[in-house]
């Protein structure tokens, strides 16, 4: 590799540290032919980047960046090293242990992990990367947290509502047409009832 070519390496590199947050350091150095193939396509199809590049290389470019920054991770750049570039910060992990699983494989074997300015070393720390929570994901449980007072308070609103419309029921008035109606029937069985004209008659005559 010339000189210039490798310098184009090093723009090239510089490039996708500076573009992405997050990126992988992997080795693969025991993959066929037709692994790495696969391992590729997975990574295409997640949206992640992989590049194969000398680690001599890929130390220029992170110093060149910011030396202090990616500091942590130049003890792994050795053997065969694959970078894979992520947006999501777990999905290379995610790639890499789903593909170990198929081919029933320790590697390709996890190096170093670079997310967010945080620097994670070692095959050991795979497992924990897959559980990282994205960004969409941390922003789902806020919106949850934020929503669930709310529910709350409405459904209480709504249950205070109905327990008042079901428990006081309105009070019935008569009208006045029922009121007059029923007056004079109120009247007329207050009043004593007139004596029997006759009967009465009858029995005050004396007998002769």
């Amino acid at each position: 590799m010339t000189k210039d070519q490798k310098n184009e390496v090093i723009e090239l590199l510089k490039g996708k540290f500076s573009q992405y947050n997050n990126f992988y350091i992997a080795d693969t150095e025991s993959l066929t032919v037709a692994q790495s193939v696969k391992l590729r396509r997975a990574c295409f199809d997640k949206n992640v980047e992989m590049k194969v590049a000398k680690n001599t290389l890929i130390k220029k470019a992170l110093e060149s960046l910011d030396n202090e920054k990616y500091a942590g991770v130049y003890e792994s750049l050795h053997k065969v090293t694959a970078l894979m570039f992520s947006e999501n910060p777990k999905e290379p992990a995610m790639i890499l242990s789903s593909f170990r699983k198929e081919n029933k494989a320790e590697k390709p074997e996890l190096k170093a992990a670079f997310i967010n300015g945080d620097i994670y070393l070692g095959d050991s720390s795979l497992v924990a990367l897959t559980k990282i929570k994205t960004k969409n994901e941390l922003i789902g449980e806020v919106i949850g947290l934020l929503q669930s007072p709310a529910k709350r308070v409405l459904a209480a609103l709504l249950h205070h509502h109905e327990k008042q419309a079901n428990g006081a029921a309105p009070e019935t008035t008569a009208s006045p047409a029922a009121e007059a109606t029923a007056a004079p029937a109120a009247a007329a069985s207050e009043t004593p009832a007139a004596p029997d004209a006759a009967g009465e008659a009858t029995a005050t005559t004396p007998a002769e």
